[in-house]
């Protein structure tokens, strides 16, 4: 038997059991790939998103993509007695989107295995060598990161500097994703940087459940709300983003979006669905949450006695509060996947001067058989790799690849 036969009978092997890893799974699985899954099913939907929290995506715009029918957001409603989640005006809570996940996987990623993955390097033979928490290891000829936003929290510097061992829900500074609960905010005077969804829906979620909440917006008038599904200009197509030419082009043809140049590719990502708030949230933000907007950032440190927290402003404002919450966002970055052997990202070709994976066809890197999916496809393939939606295109183009490689 050859290497190359040898390396074929070999499984594939699926990092993360978020939307993005189940479907690549599935559809691995379907196309007759022996495939290994490891981790915990929609582990950061159950951890790091707030309660209460409702999807900004439309309910079709949800959906895990499944190599056979039957497996919708909607159908999963309907089977679990669920309220329907079917037309652009059903607002999909995040508590139901993390009950699909874990349907999905039962019914069509049987075998998870809720292990770690530690290290990943090449294999003696070729393919590659996966060491797990457990103290296993096992050879695979595919590896396919889907590790979503792990590790990828982003603080701007100056939030970054006040917290040098890292945001913390106990300190001055922390991330939007550490608060999965927000009624532990009641009472308290919080201050809430960022202009997105994220950041919107936080200030209402911690607003509603008792306390004093001011959106900190660094753009000028940065705060707004889109459209209700009846305000959409009906004569521009459809696009699980919203009705716009260009939202559609970014959906339907991801797979020409890596041919152009990287400083092209880079700036679409961060400046197409930029910070908007869901048309859902307007009412109840502007009803409890201050905003104070068209300030820079300066520093944020402690209050004084070493109590609470402050933010500086451009222009000399100091703004006090008990905490403050970073709603900024996440940014990849491949020393986040230290999971990877120093060999492995060394090898990888970057996107531009991004420290990100460039991908190929099929989603592969420049080292054979390491595939990326999800956000840090982004930077390869566009906008749509930030959504649920981005899973029909990734996980039908990784199978293929794998399954004919």
């Amino acid at each position: 038997m050859s290497g190359e036969q040898g390396r074929r009978g070999l499984p594939a092997v699926v990092i993360g059991a978020g939307p993005y890893g189940l479907s690549a799974a599935a559809h691995l699985r379907a196309r007759g790939v022996p495939t290994r899954v490891f981790g915990e099913p929609m582990a950061s939907w159950s951890t790091h998103m707030p309660a209460g929290m409702l999807l900004k995506s439309t309910a079709d715009a949800s959906d895990i993509d499944a190599p056979r029918p039957g497996h919708t957001l909607a159908d999963y409603c309907r089977a679990a007695g669920e309220p329907p989640c079917a037309s652009d005006w059903d607002l999909v809570p995040g508590e139901t989107f993390t009950r699909y996940g874990r349907w999905f996987q039962r019914e069509l990623v049987p075998g998870l295995e809720r292990v770690r993955v530690v290290a990943v390097d090449r294999g003696p033979g070729g393919g590659f060598e996966v060491k797990l928490d457990s103290g296993e290891s096992c050879a695979a000829r595919a590896v396919v990161v889907a590790t979503g936003l792990t590790g990828c929290a982003y603080l701007p510097p100056q939030l970054a500097a006040a917290v040098p061992g890292g945001p913390t829900p106990a300190g001055p500074v922390s991330h939007s994703s550490q608060h999965p609960d927000p009624a532990a905010l009641s009472g308290r005077a919080v201050l809430v940087v960022g202009a997105g969804q994220s950041a919107l829906e936080t200030a209402v979620l911690a607003a509603e459940a008792g306390a004093a909440v001011r959106v900190v917006a660094r753009g000028r008038a940065a705060v707004g709300f889109g459209a209700p599904p009846d305000r959409q200009p009906r004569l521009r197509p459809r696009s699980p983003f919203g009705r716009a030419w260009s939202l559609y082009a970014f959906a339907e043809y991801a797979g020409a979006f890596r041919f152009l140049p990287a400083p092209a590719r880079h700036a679409l990502v961060r400046r197409v669905l930029g910070p908007l708030g869901a048309w859902w949230l307007r009412e109840r933000f502007t009803e409890r949450v201050r905003v104070v907007q068209g300030r820079a950032l300066v520093r944020a440190g402690t209050g004084p006695g070493g109590r609470g927290a402050e933010l500086e402003l451009a222009g000399g404002a100091v703004l006090a509060a008990d905490h403050i919450i970073a709603a900024t966002g996440y940014r990849v970055h491949l020393a986040a996947m230290d999971f990877l052997g120093h060999e492995l990202r060394a090898a990888l070709a970057r996107s531009g001067r991004a420290p990100v994976p460039l991908l190929g066809a099929g989603l592969e890197s420049s080292v054979p058989g390491l595939y990326f999916t999800g956000l840090p496809a982004a930077a390869s393939y566009g906008p749509l790799m930030r959504f649920v939606a981005g899973t029909r295109f990734a996980s039908r183009r990784i199978a293929a690849s794998v399954a004919d490689g």
